[in-house]
């Protein structure tokens, strides 16, 4: 697997996913750090998560197990999709995922 990604919500991890397989790279989205999941040839896999708006204790716990699942599938480069219009909470998600 070239790519693995972790987005911050549905929609944008869609997108992403969008925009790698117009690229022409094989991609699998999945919905949530606890889903099962099965790369096959994926050369991307997309990690749909819902922490944008959720505490950010949480969010960064549920992005954890995203990145170590993405590690454990061989994930050659790690990707950090996150709001482009920053609509985090009012303590925000975005800094304290990308630091953890």
């Amino acid at each position: 697997m070239i790519l693995g990604c972790i987005a911050d919500d549905i929609t944008g991890a869609t997108d992403l996913s969008s925009m790698l397989a117009r690229a022409g790279l094989r991609v699998l989205q999945v919905f949530g750090a606890e889903a099962s999941v099965t790369p096959g040839d994926a050369e991307a896999v997309v990690f749909a998560l819902k922490t944008r708006s959720i505490a950010s204790d949480e969010a960064v716990r549920q992005s954890l197990r995203a990145l170590r699942r993405l590690q454990e599938m061989g994930a050659q480069r790690i990707f950090f999709k996150y709001c482009s219009t920053f609509d985090s909470t009012s303590k925000g998600n975005i800094g304290p995922v990308a630091e953890a």
